[in-house]
């Protein structure tokens, strides 16, 4: 029996909603709505896309988004003394740069510099470290938007093998923490990793964020398995597609994600709750 779809749009816009409400009730109240100033340093086609979606969410749940769009030869200096600003400001929630950075920044030092209660990517140190000892506060969105798909559908964690494919900082890592806070028996593969297709095989809950086009192979995946395909890679073709062959995945699976259209959505709505949150929890 194919998979059933985890469709993204759908919970993604629930989550929407809910933060529209939250925010219409701060309004109603007389409160401001939360701020979140966004930083696009050059011209990369595919981050403009993803901050112009970014700033579409801000405006659909009533967030108030600032958008800083600097040359791609802005200095580091000039960069970091911007965030000094922002943090500064008591209108600004969140922060959110947008990554990946011109080559002669350092990603890591401006995520370091955004305050961690203004960080609402997730990213910073702090923010990792709280998810690391079971005490989240500013969750990491795409990691934490895959936790929302997984309870949308009534996944048990307890005593079920889940496997992350990839291991970066912002998604595969806090994926793992994720899944680990959940209950679930945690298997991380990455580039060093022996005979991935074998702890694929294993996985009652697969989730994959290597960036590698059909990375996982259709035959791999264990019979009900649920898969999560967190990649999107843009083929010679100008297609879109993940880091699992999709269509002999989804005869084995007993749920996944497309792409697009899966996990991509909740990672946009998660950061407008983390915004909320953010206004509600540490500015308020």
């Amino acid at each position: 029996m194919p998979a059933q779809i985890i469709d993204g749009k759908e919970f993604s816009a629930r989550i929407r909603q809910q933060v529209r409400a939250g925010v219409d009730r701060r309004l109603a109240a007389g409160l401001r709505a939360p701020g979140l100033a966004v930083i696009l340093v050059g011209d990369d086609p595919a981050s403009q896309i993803y901050v112009r979606n970014k700033r579409k969410a801000c405006a659909e749940s009533g967030i108030l988004s600032v958008s800083h769009d600097l040359p791609a030869d802005t200095t580091q200096t000039e960069l970091l003394a911007m965030i000094d600003r922002l943090n500064d400001d008591p209108t600004v929630d969140g922060i959110l740069v947008q990554l990946p950075l011109p080559p002669h920044i350092d990603d890591e030092t401006v995520i370091e510099r955004i305050r961690a209660d203004k960080d609402v990517d997730g990213f910073h140190p702090y923010n990792i470290g709280r998810l690391t000892v079971r005490m989240p506060t500013m969750r990491p969105c795409t990691p934490h938007g895959v936790m929302r798909l997984l309870d949308g559908i009534g996944e048990k964690y307890k005593g079920r093998h889940a496997v992350v494919v990839g291991a970066s900082n912002h998604v595969g890592r806090p994926m793992a923490l994720e899944l680990l806070l959940a209950g679930a028996t945690i298997t991380v593969c990455h580039r060093f990793t022996r005979d991935t297709a074998e702890h694929v095989r294993q996985a009652d809950i697969l989730v994959v964020a290597a960036g590698k086009p059909g990375l996982i192979k259709g035959e791999w995946i264990r019979e009900g398995a649920t898969v999560i395909d967190v990649g999107i890679n843009r083929l010679p073709d100008g297609s879109l597609c993940g880091d699992v062959e999709y269509e002999p995945a989804a005869a084995r699976a007993a749920w996944i994600t497309p792409v697009p259209g899966g996990v991509g959505p909740m990672t946009v709505a998660v950061l407008m709750e983390n915004t909320l949150h953010a206004c509600v929890t540490h500015h308020s």
